[in-house]
Formats: structure tokens, C-alpha cells, sequence
């Protein structure tokens, strides 16, 4: 058991099926009240009634002040997993704005609103857990999809400003990065979701074990694919090689449309 959790009043986003439902079922058997979230109340409410929790169907951007009423008026962690893939159109084909506004307002928006309504009760009593699921795309980049790299990265750097800025006054922040994960979201991704993260693709359940594992070590960055480290630093080191290295994986993919 992690202590930190246990007992805990916690919301997870996106929590329906796939990591947010994985995450929803491993906060309640560490002895956490849970509130599962989802657009499809359907499957949030499935999931909620097999773990003993509290259902909050809607938006994740507007949903804090239920989820804390359902709570009993607190909220210890949030789970900013909603998340959405969109292709947005290359460039030289037409450009679809509504996916890059909704890539936009599900990656970044939904998890800055979230803080904006939780941050001043976290502040006053000195403590908070917010965990980001980001990507590893959010580190390096995914091939075939502009607002779900970009946005992605911003997701990451919301959550990296986050740890920086409030950690010393007891907020806790968890960035979750993994490649690929056997979700819906995995098999909507085509034929570069084929190519590039299905390979290696792990269980929702392994996304569990690696956030309660960087919970109980107190890491920010989290990583259930550990070679994604060494593929950021090899970015990092030598950005022209990396990207060299990306373009064959893009022209690879070309040959396989």
C-alpha cells in the first residue's frame, strides 16, 4: 500500500476506460474514494459502481465543483487523464481548426482550469497531488499528428511549471509519459499508431504500477516505458541526429499509407 493515497479523495478524468480506468480501480484498492469522470456517463458509471466509487459524467474542464461536492467539499489528488488524438490536417491539405481548438481544450486547457479551481485550497492547507497524463510524445514528438504532439507538449510543460512553481509549498506533481498503451486511443491512431507505438505497447495496468511506484518515490517524471529516458536525452544531446533519425521513421510510414 501507498500511504500517501491511502484515504485519500481523489478524481480521476477520462476515467471510462483505458489508463484513467486503470488508474480509478488501483486508487480505490489503496483504500482512496475515488470519483470517476467521463464524457460517457455510461462507462464512467461502470466503472464507479465496480469500485465502490462516486460518478461525475461531463467535461473534465467544468467538473471540479461536483467532484469535490461528491467528495464531501475536498479534493487531495486530481488526475488530469482526459486526453484526445487528432490528426489536424498536414500541412498543404486543408486545416481542420475544430481538432487543433479541441486538441487544445482537452490536453492543456482541461488541466489549467482544473489547477485555476484547485490550487487556492491546496495552497492554504500545504498539500495536493495533481497527476498529468501527458505521453511520451509530450517529451519527443509522434509522427502523423501535429495537435496531439504540440498539445502534448504542452501539456507537459503546464505540469512541469506546476512542480517548479509549488512544490515547496506541498503541492505534488506527476507527469505520466508513456509510449504506446493498449487503449481505444491506441487503435484510432492507424497506421502510425501501428508502426511506431503498438510494438511495444504495455497494459493500462502497467501504467498504474509505474505512477504508484513514482508516488511512493516522489518522481515527477514518470516513465512506464523506461527507454523513453534514453531516447530524451539522445533528443537533448544531439537534436540534428535525433530528427534525422524521426525523418526515416516518417518516410517509413509514408511507404506503408
Amino acid at each position: 500500500m501507498v500511504q500517501a493515497v491511502q484515504g485519500a479523495k481523489v478524481v480521476v478524468t477520462g476515467a471510462g476506460g483505458g489508463i484513467g480506468a486503470a488508474l480509478a480501480r488501483r486508487f480505490a484498492a489503496q483504500g482512496a474514494r475515488v470519483v470517476v469522470n467521463d464524457l460517457d456517463a455510461a462507462r464512467a458509471k461502470a466503472v464507479a459502481e465496480e469500485i465502490g466509487g462516486h460518478v461525475v459524467a461531463g467535461d473534465a474542464s467544468s467538473v471540479v465543483d461536483e467532484a469535490r461536492d461528491a467528495l464531501g467539499g475536498t479534493v487531495d489528488v486530481w488526475c488530469a487523464n482526459a486526453g484526445v488524438g487528432r490528426d489536424g490536417g498536414e500541412p498543404g491539405q486543408a486545416l481542420r481548426e475544430e481538432d487543433w481548438a479541441l486538441s487544445w481544450d482537452v490536453n492543456v486547457m482541461a488541466h489549467v482550469r482544473a489547477a485555476h479551481a484547485l490550487l487556492p485550497e491546496w495552497l492554504e492547507r500545504g498539500s495536493g497531488r495533481f497527476v498529468s497524463t501527458v505521453s511520451a510524445a509530450g517529451l519527443l514528438t509522434m509522427i502523423g499528428t501535429a495537435p496531439y504532439s504540440v498539445t502534448k507538449h504542452g501539456a507537459y510543460a503546464f505540469a512541469e511549471w506546476l512542480s517548479l512553481t509549488y512544490r515547496h509549498r506541498g503541492v505534488k506533481v506527476h507527469a505520466i509519459c508513456p509510449q504506446g498503451v493498449r487503449t481505444d486511443m491506441l487503435d484510432a491512431s492507424g497506421s502510425a499508431g501501428d508502426l511506431v507505438l503498438k510494438p511495444t505497447a504495455i497494459a493500462p495496468e502497467d501504467v498504474a504500477d509505474a505512477l504508484f511506484e513514482g508516488i511512493g518515490q516522489d518522481r515527477f517524471l514518470i516513465l512506464p516505458h523506461p527507454e523513453v529516458a534514453e531516447y530524451y536525452r539522445a533528443r537533448a544531446a544531439d537534436p540534428e541526429r535525433w530528427l534525422g533519425g524521426m525523418n526515416r521513421v516518417q518516410r517509413q510510414w509514408e511507404t506503408t499509407r
